[in-house]
């Protein structure tokens, strides 16, 4: 038997978010609606910890469109809601030609029921290459409620 070992890591390490792509000079960002208080670029910016939020109720969509084809691995997600009970799906789709045609990622039902259930971490290994459109649909409540849909942040690498 080979052993070896390991030093723990600490629990006070810094997470690093080297390797996530800057959207800020990758893509332009098109959504439906925001909140001037919790814009959508607060969401995709490292550092930022404000999230977007919709300016008004029901479906809402977040659509990067890259300057260049991008080869993504990963997509970190986080949603959060700290007020209102609410069954919420999304649809994370790609698009290898500018937006004509689109495949289906995932799509996740997650139901909130703060102060226990506020928050929705999703991070998946993908391997899609020549992607020019990443689409975010987010329907906040399937009950067709009130609610806004909201998203704390969203990173690719």
């Amino acid at each position: 038997m080979r052993k070896r070992i390991i030093t723990p890591i600490s629990q006070d390490a810094p997470h690093l978010d080297e390797g996530w792509l800057d959207l800020e000079r990758a893509a332009v960002v098109e959504v439906t609606s925001e909140d001037k208080d919790y814009p959508v670029e607060a969401a995709l910016v490292s550092g930022e910890m404000r999230g977007w939020r919709a300016g008004s109720p029901g479906t809402q969509t977040i659509r990067l469109i890259f300057d260049e084809p991008q080869r993504l691995i990963r997509i970190a997600l986080v949603f959060e809601e700290t007020e209102t009970e609410r069954t919420q799906e999304f649809v994370l789709r790609w698009s290898p030609d500018k937006g004509l045609s689109f495949r289906e990622i995932v799509r996740q039902q997650w139901n909130f029921s703060p102060p226990k259930t506020a928050r929705e971490i999703e991070d998946y290994r993908v391997e899609l290459s020549g992607v020019t459109v990443l689409e975010l649909v987010i329907v906040p409540s399937i009950s067709r409620g009130a609610a806004r849909a909201s998203l704390k942040s969203l990173r690719l690498s």
